[in-house]
């Protein structure tokens, strides 16, 4: 945290389809004593908080190793790479020294205090904008990034140091190093959100916006972490609840589609419409072909002897698909011949990844892909009011959400498949029916992980239930025994922890 709450604005630039961010001025040539000048600066500033999400070590496209590596999904079947430290996270043994986990802290802690450079100066009425309107849509989106990245952080390790405005001295640092109850840091995100609703940013981006905020992401964030709240918080349920459903129905009135299957399923992974494909509500933006900003998704997870991803020659096994998800796809879910594929390579005989393909000749067989990484779409916002509702008591409701992404996928719908004895058995409540949707739906999207804290959080044990009641020859080498009730939240990392033991206290079980 010292380190990070001291760090220059080291800005770079931010990679969208819009061309004004792939020119950015030098911004570590504004001296961080002079903050802001003119609106060039605050423009600068605030990309480099996209930036900074951007990083595979913050919320990237391979930021799945602390989310779908540490859920069900997907997991690894190398334990010894990188010194072992990528397989703790799939293993659940997890060490306070793990060098991921701090880079993951760090990396999120740069993201906010980006955020808290911007709204610590942003008002000062000295910054001239060209329409004044400008001044609060830069704000609106540093307000949205902060929290997105404090939503991150009080998910994982519960307790976090709520940081707020722009650290300058010593002594700063100092009284800032202590962790805030979970409460508190929910309070602020939610403060965040409301207060970024409150400028002229667009509902939905244009094609020259895609990877910035706008008001549906804003609205669809706001709905999920009222809706984590009423699940993993003490008090306050019921209105919780009632907020997550004004929010998400804000956010999914936002649309400019009918139905979810107006929207074909394969669209939305299509890297040549992933400017126009009326789904996505909040990307990060990668650029196809380009050395340094190329996406590498798709390559990245292609198993030895396939093509379907890249045209990059695989090496190894791709990212390793548990068999316990590659059994939850129901018979004839069209979802699941786009996600996912058998390599029947002798040295990789498993599944692999195959949501993310770019084997187009610009990508080449160098994989520079042009996947931009998915953080929400409307899909999410859906099942999101299937759950609220559900939550709430609104079964019928809840239910003609849950069908709209069943319709898609080529499902029948809810009643006629709880009809039938396999599914009933399997998914025996509506509660049940919902998580198994957004599992099959958001796979390898980050969100897998979230979806189960968020149904068992509010009791770590319920959680160890679900995990080890799954078939170990169905998860991998991980073991499904060290599962315990300290997972529903990362360690706090050791350099952390040892700046201040009594207030940077570790996490149970660490």
């Amino acid at each position: 945290m010292k380190k990070i709450a001291i760090q220059l604005i080291a800005l770079a630039l931010l990679v969208s389809s819009c061309s004004d961010y792939l020119d950015v001025p030098n911004p570590n040539a504004i001296p961080s004593d002079s903050y802001f000048a003119s609106e060039t600066d605050v423009n600068n500033a605030v990309a480099g908080i996209y930036n900074a999400i951007r990083s595979n070590n913050c919320l990237g496209e391979t930021s799945d190793l602390f989310s779908e590596e540490r859920s069900d999904n997907a997991g690894r079947l190398d334990n010894q790479s990188n010194a072992g430290e990528p397989f703790q996270f799939t293993n659940f043994s997890l060490l306070p020294s793990n060098t991921y986990l701090k880079t993951h802290w760090s990396a999120l802690y740069v993201s906010v205090s980006r955020a808290n450079y911007v709204l610590s100066y942003i008002d000062d009425p000295a910054i001239k904008f060209s329409n004044e309107a400008n001044r609060a849509i830069y704000k609106s989106e540093a307000l949205f990034l902060r929290a997105l990245t404090y939503f991150h952080l009080v998910r994982k390790w519960g307790d976090v140091p709520l940081v707020t405005e722009n650290l300058v001295s010593y002594d700063q640092i100092v009284e800032s190093t202590y962790r805030s109850p979970k409460e508190q840091v929910y309070n602020q995100i939610v403060a965040d959100l409301k207060e970024a609703l409150n400028s002229t940013i667009p509902n939905l981006q244009a094609a020259s916006g895609k990877g910035r905020a706008c008001k549906a992401a804003i609205n669809g964030l706001l709905g999920q972490v009222y809706l984590t709240m009423a699940e993993v918080l003490s008090s306050g349920n019921s209105d919780n609840l009632a907020s997550a459903k004004t929010y998400l129905e804000a956010a999914y009135a936002m649309r400019t589609f009918g139905q979810l299957s107006d929207v074909p399923y394969a669209d939305v992974f299509d890297v040549t419409k992933k400017n126009t494909c009326p789904e996505i509500i909040f990307q990060i933006v990668y650029k196809q072909g380009d050395q340094n900003y190329f996406s590498n998704v798709a390559a990245r997870n292609q198993s030895i002897g396939e093509t379907i991803n890249s045209l990059k020659p695989a090496a190894g096994q791709g990212t390793y698909v548990n068999p316990d998800l590659v059994n939850d796809y129901e018979t004839g879910d069209i979802r699941k011949d786009l996600s996912i594929k058998f390599a029947n390579n002798a040295k990789a005989q498993a599944w692999f990844i195959t949501k993310y393909r770019d084997a187009s000749s610009t990508a080449g067989t160098n994989g520079w892909g042009g996947n931009d990484f998915i953080l929400m779409r409307f899909a999410d916002i859906i099942l999101l009011l299937a759950e609220v509702n559900e939550r709430i008591g609104n079964q019928a409701e809840a239910i003609g959400y849950l069908d709209q992404a069943r319709k898609r996928a080529g499902l029948p719908d809810y009643a006629t498949s709880n009809a039938n004895a396999a599914y009933h058995d399997k998914y025996n409540t509506l509660r049940a029916a919902i998580l198994h949707e957004r599992r099959v739906e958001l796979a390898f999207e980050n969100h897998r992980l979230f979806d189960l804290l968020r149904t068992f959080g509010s009791n770590p044990q319920e959680f160890v239930n679900y995990i080890t009641s799954k078939k170990q020859a169905d998860y991998g080498i991980s073991d499904l025994h060290n599962v315990g009730t300290k997972d529903i939240y990362y360690p706090i990392p050791f350099d952390e922890y040892k700046l201040d033991p009594e207030k940077m206290y570790q996490n149970p079980g660490y």
